[in-house]
């Protein structure tokens, strides 16, 4: 990743994006809508996907987007958690369960793997560079 990337060329952070936005459209309506205690943290642990990746990537080095990586699939596993308990008071049907299931494995996925690429490009405290850039 270098400086000159954008968030938005990342592939994880498009379906972090994806993501976000159907755990927002399974949690607008009904009893969802209204348990708070439940449609505000699994909104939260969805963003803050996005937000950790954005952060990260911003940072100056790998190192720290290491780190931020590792706290954004964190979230991941936490708006997994919070799905099921969606699932069983009823508030997703099996299929949106699925759907959003389907995704938040393939955000920590994609997560895994930027991470092992990062730990083994062994270029510590600069960016990636995009593919045919020269080395320094």
């Amino acid at each position: 990743m270098t400086g000159s990337r954008r968030l938005e060329d990342i592939q994880a952070w498009q379906r972090a994006r994806q993501l976000t936005r159907a755990v927002h459209e399974a949690s607008s309506s009904g009893c969802f809508a209204r348990d708070h205690a439940l449609r505000d943290p699994i909104r939260r642990g969805a963003i803050s996907i996005m937000a950790n990746m954005a952060e990260g990537l911003g940072r100056s080095g790998d190192r720290e987007f290491l780190q931020f990586l590792a706290i954004a699939k964190g979230s991941a596993h936490e708006v997994a958690s919070h799905l099921h308990v969606a699932l069983d008071q009823g508030y997703v049907t099996q299929e949106q369960f699925d759907e959003i299931s389907l995704r938040t494995g393939e955000v920590g996925r994609m997560l895994g793997g930027l991470n092992e690429y990062l730990r083994e490009s062994r270029m510590e405290g600069s960016r990636l560079r995009p593919s045919g850039a020269d080395a320094d």
